[in-house]
């Protein structure tokens, strides 16, 4: 019997008909339903990539730094050079000018150079991004400057862990010494703050130290004895975060000097370099272990194993190419560790209302592969229900 089916128009349409009204319905769906449950879904969390291993030959990389050319720059502690590489991994190597002078720290400068630390010569070395070296002395001799950082009033800050000061030098050269409060205390890592200030470590006396830039000191103790605090950050939740090597435990501390731990998970893994992450993570080293490690802002621990065993990573940066990339002291190699990024894709701006101004602010919806199976698999589930429908009616 030939049935025949009435849609809304009220003419009648033969089902080969109403199957292709279905699937314009089903694509008109699809583009309707289909995309509000991939925008409605929950963003998906960055997901870790691979790590790859670039060797430089002999040289021992210690400090890594992202460089103002978009590639990455390092020192070589007994190569005596300042390497660069490239985010594809082509590497060059640039003499410094004394011999043996035991390069630590290195940071990008203000002035569109890179500035490191001599720590056996006593010296604040700058290099231009085509290679071009000049030292500047250190008023106090064998200071041994150890770790650098761009500071927020156009200066480079650096750590003497001899000497017990916090040394400022300008763009042109001109350094200031200021003495920290407890002697002896083996100054290692600086950073900038969030609040204005240099924050840095005192690896044997236990504390957490702020200065400002008018050079008034301030320290705070850390809850574990002995903990030996190292390298330090500024992270993404407006505090700072420090490794301690004795104590086996990332730090978190805020401006105001509250200070909470947290264990790395692998014993006596001697955690030193930290960076903060272009997914809003911290990533660290651990020298002894072997291992990089990923810590949330609310204290939650991951590690990943490198391709190659023992290769003691010691520093640690996040890249201009939204990856984080280490130095591996023990293989003498440069190391990536790839972060995958979600997809971004702009909502549709608001329409200002009368006399509102356009702010040109437009939010964001992650789009994930989980979402766009979901969607496809809703719209599918829906279509055949409704050519089932119309089969039984047909």
């Amino acid at each position: 019997m030939n049935h025949n089916f009435t849609i809304n128009t009220g003419k009648s349409a033969k089902p080969g008909s109403i199957y292709r009204a279905l699937a314009r319905i089903s694509s008109t769906m699809f583009a309707i339903f289909g995309l509000s449950v991939i925008v409605l879904s929950v963003p998906a969390a960055a997901v870790t990539g691979s790590i790859t291993e670039f060797p430089i030959g002999a040289g021992l990389p210690y400090g890594i730094t992202a460089g103002p050319d978009g590639n990455l720059w390092f020192v070589e502690l007994t190569g005596n050079n300042v390497g660069r590489i490239t985010p594809t991994g082509v590497i060059a190597e640039f003499p410094i000018t004394t011999p043996g002078s035991q390069p630590v720290g290195i940071t990008a400068g203000p002035d569109g150079n890179l500035w490191f630390t001599e720590t056996a010569t006593n010296n604040i070395g700058r290099i231009t991004t085509s290679g071009v070296v000049t030292e500047f002395s250190i008023t106090t001799p064998g200071s041994s400057p150890a770790f650098i950082t761009a500071g927020p009033d156009g200066n480079l800050w650096f750590t003497e862990a001899t000497a017990n000061n916090i040394g400022r030098i300008t763009t042109a050269g001109v350094v200031t010494e200021f003495p920290v409060i407890t002697a002896a205390s083996n100054l290692s890592g600086i950073t900038s703050g969030p609040d204005g200030d240099l924050w840095f470590t005192e690896m044997d006396s236990n504390n957490i130290g702020r200065i400002t830039t008018a050079g008034v000191v301030t320290e705070f103790p850390v809850i574990t004895a002995a903990s030996s605090p190292a390298s330090i950050t500024s992270g993404p939740d407006g505090n700072l975060w420090f490794t301690e090597r004795g104590a086996n435990n990332i730090g978190r501390i805020t401006p105001s000097g509250v200070v909470t731990e947290f264990p790395v998970p692998t014993a006596g893994s001697f955690p030193s370099g930290i960076t903060s992450g272009s997914d809003g993570n911290l990533w660290f080293v651990e020298l002894t272990a072997g291992k990089v490690g990923r810590i949330t802002p609310s204290g939650v621990v991951t590690e990943f194993i490198p391709p190659t065993a023992g290769s003691n990573p010691i520093g640690i940066t996040a890249g201009p190419d939204s990856n984080v990339w280490f130095t591996a002291t023990a293989i003498n190699s440069i190391g990536r560790v790839t972060i995958d990024q979600p997809i971004q894709t702009p909502d549709p701006a608001p329409t200002p209302g009368p006399g509102a101004p356009d702010t040109g602010v437009y939010r964001g919806t992650i789009v994930t592969p989980q979402a766009l199976l979901a969607a496809v698999v809703v719209v599918g589930s829906i279509t055949s229900v409704i050519i089932y429908i119309v089969r039984r009616n047909s």
